[in-house]
């Protein structure tokens, strides 16, 4: 009997569950008041995808497990389409379940999201632009990128990628007439020895190179400021009612009631059948939100937006579920079995996070990216706390809404699961649907405009 271990350890369905099942048991420790729950297959994620991937990286072209390491290193430790697949089904299930009250939630709350979505991505806008002040000697790329990366928004990086690109064909192309500290800066960025009067022009290699590297350090920060980001929601949901003191029973009650007066006025809501589970009209949700997350919209110099599997999928499943009923597809389901779906491509989710992110978090915390971290930490810290202050304490936001509307303005999917699972309900998920699309227009919107601020 053969069995190779190394190769067993890398296969993907492997790690995910060993991930899965350790995350588990560290979500049921309790630290005085505060469990991770669901939550630790995340961190237990990033630890083993920081030590498999170290694993990949060690082992040489004539071992027997080099091909499957290979697999594992340009994968990223687990296949992107595993993150799509089982982010769709989380989302998709919890808009199923929090669709029946997002009308009531729209019409009552509606406003202030809207001002609460471009805040957040306002304060971590100029969070991030004060950082790329104060590092100036760093790659500003890099430190940019960050700002996409603290507050989880893919779309936002695919703005910054671009908006980098046009920035730096821009620079390079009116090279001669820069200030010379903007072509000491580019020189230092190309590593060019000399000074600045003895390098007027640039070659087109050189102009090629600074336009990569200005990508690829959009990309970089992005990776390094991600999984922060995702920490920092993490610890809000958990640690902000207990720090301001937030009685929980006492929410859900005030929110139950407000619903509850609500629905008496509108026979829709009280005609509305559930069944048990409509496969195909969770299929159809999912394909449809895939689908409209994948249009782009042209908004002039905006360039041409789209909402991402997340946001397409989410709104689509609350718009259906809210509908309840078209033809012989049924979106009102089963809360129990919609809850098992939520759990279970919850969990897959946040292991698959760890994972792909445990590498670029240990490497940054015991090498050069520690700036970087700083910097995702300092905006991830600044646009949530004022979100919440503004949000709590200015438009006087019930809890278990804003728990998911300070997601949906930090974009941030992984934290939307746990504010469910914090508060104990669903009802965070329609606070997150309703700010989620303005939080990402912000997010555009503010991505480029860091790259042509003065620096």
């Amino acid at each position: 009997m053969y069995f190779n271990v190394t190769s067993w350890l890398m296969n993907p369905f492997i790690l995910m569950m060993i991930t899965i099942f350790f995350g588990l048991i560290l979500g049921k420790m309790k630290f005085r008041r505060f469990t991770f729950g669901i939550s630790g297959c995340l961190f237990t994620g990033l630890v083993i995808g920081w030590w498999v991937y170290r694993i990949a990286s060690s082992v040489s072209e004539t071992e027997s497990a080099y091909k499957e390491a290979s697999k594992l290193i340009n994968n990223g430790v687990i296949a992107k389409d595993f993150f799509t697949l089982f982010l769709i089904l989380f989302v998709a299930a919890v808009g199923l379940l929090a669709a029946k009250d997002v009308g009531f939630i729209i019409r009552k709350y509606g406003p202030k999201f809207i001002i609460l979505g471009f805040l957040i991505t306002f304060i971590g806008g100029i969070s991030t632009y004060g950082m790329n002040l104060i590092l100036q000697e760093f790659n500003p790329y890099e430190v940019t990128g960050v700002y996409t990366g603290a507050l989880t928004s893919s779309p936002g990086l695919a703005a910054a990628l671009e908006s980098a690109r046009e920035h730096a064909v821009k620079l390079t192309k009116n090279y001669e007439s820069l200030p010379n500290s903007k072509k000491q800066e580019i020189q230092k960025f190309l590593k060019i020895s000399g000074n600045t009067e003895n390098n007027l022009s640039l070659t087109i290699e050189q102009k090629d190179e600074y336009i990569k590297s200005a990508e690829a350090g959009i990309g970089v920060g992005h990776s390094i400021g991600y999984p922060f980001g995702v920490l920092i929601v993490i610890f809000a949901v958990n640690f902000i009612p207990i720090l301001f003191k937030i009685n929980m029973k006492k929410e859900r009650e005030i929110y139950f009631t407000e619903i509850d007066e609500t629905k008496k006025n509108h026979a829709l809501n009280q005609r509305q059948v559930s069944v048990q589970f409509d496969l195909t009209a969770f299929i159809i949700a999912c394909f449809l939100g895939y689908t409209l997350g994948n249009l782009k919209f042209n908004l002039g110099f905006l360039g041409k937006v789209g909402l991402g599997s997340t946001g397409g999928v989410l709104l689509t499943s609350l718009i259906l579920g809210h509908i309840g009923q078209i033809g012989f597809l049924h979106f009102r389901m089963d809360n129990k079995v919609l809850a098992i779906v939520r759990e279970i491509s919850l969990a897959f989710f946040l292991s698959v996070v760890g994972l792909r992110y445990g590498f670029y978090v240990f490497t940054a915390i015991t090498g050069s990216g520690v700036y970087l971290v700083l910097t995702s930490l300092v905006v991830g810290f600044m646009a949530i706390i004022i979100g919440f202050l503004v949000g709590r304490y200015v438009f006087k936001i019930n809890w278990i809404l804003l728990s998911g509307a300070l997601c949906g303005g930090m974009t941030s999917t992984p934290g939307l699961g746990v504010a469910i699972e914090a508060v104990g309900s669903d009802e965070p998920a329609a606070g997150y649907g309703a700010i989620y699309p303005f939080a990402l227009l912000g997010m555009v919107i503010f991505s480029i405009i860091l790259h042509n601020l003065p620096t």
